[in-house]
């Protein structure tokens, strides 16, 4: 069974600062990222697949993980190594029959009960941890319980930089996915790193 990492980055072309995404990712992955999750709800089938094939050969070749999110038609035609599920998503039970028992299959969740109720998936996200752009942090205390609730790993996600870390990682989260302390920072190399450092 592949383990799940404890830093995945999700992907936001908004949030490049102009950069092209897959070129800000490469410089991610070139500095050790190891997962990267492509959601983008507003292409086309078609450009999906375009930016998941640039992704799938940045991955391969630094042996990243890449998650395609809700897009399981995409994942497969790529060759990904898994999907991640929101709550307007597939079931899991169905998610399964399509990825198979190797692909990985992450689900969003916002509370305890959400995140027991994951049965046969790999992995959780959950939050907004911290305040992001249009939503409101469930907070570092509401991470707690969902962990205790938990029979996968859970990674924090929301408005989570390096110096929340320890912080997510006291409150027994495996992990953390990322947005902007990525993709929206001058160096994306060096901001993976320090994230990676704080993660050890």
């Amino acid at each position: 069974m592949t383990a799940i990492p404890s830093l995945v980055l999700v992907s936001d072309r908004h949030a490049t600062e102009g950069r092209d995404l897959v070129t800000v990712v490469t410089a991610a992955l070139d500095a050790g990222l190891p997962a990267v999750q492509l959601r983008d709800k507003s292409l086309s089938g078609r450009a999906l697949f375009a930016v998941a094939e640039r992704l799938r050969a940045a991955t391969a070749r630094t042996g990243a993980l890449l998650f395609v999110n809700d897009r399981i038609d995409v994942a497969l035609a790529v060759g990904a190594d898994g999907v991640h599920l929101g709550g307007t998503s597939v079931p899991v039970a169905v998610a399964r029959t399509l990825v198979g028992p190797a692909g990985l299959i992450g689900v969003s969740t916002h509370a305890a009960n959400e995140v027991r109720a994951l049965l046969g998936a790999d992995f959780a996200f959950f939050g907004p941890v911290y305040s992001t752009p249009g939503k409101t942090a469930v907070g570092v205390a509401a991470l707690t319980p969902a962990v205790a609730a938990a029979t996968v790993p859970v990674l924090a996600i929301g408005g989570v930089t390096a110096r929340e870390v320890p912080a997510v990682r006291a409150a027994g989260a495996h992990g953390v996915a990322v947005i902007r302390a990525i993709l929206s920072a001058p160096d994306p190399a060096a901001a993976t790193r320090e994230l990676l450092a704080a993660l050890r």
